[in-house]
């Protein structure tokens, strides 16, 4: 497992976010103190605190190219 920190606070941003990570078969979760919701979900994504920086825990070995993907979003 793999993680990195980032940050969502506009709307727009949370919708690229998603379309990013849905493009990956392996499991991602984001994860905001205690919560943990699937990256995949936009109404998941929304209930947590937006205003925190969020880890990104993703659940595979090989996935430099969706660390890439992300860099935009890194806080």
């Amino acid at each position: 497992m793999k993680s990195v920190q980032i940050s969502l606070q506009m709307a727009s941003q949370v919708k690229t976010f998603v379309s990013i990570v849905q493009k990956y078969s392996y499991e991602i979760d984001l994860r905001s103190d205690r919560y943990v919701v699937d990256a995949k979900s936009i109404l998941g994504i929304f209930s947590l605190d937006l205003s925190r920086p969020i880890n990104v825990e993703i659940h595979a070995s090989d996935c430099d190219d969706l660390l890439q993907d992300l860099k935009q979003f890194e806080k």
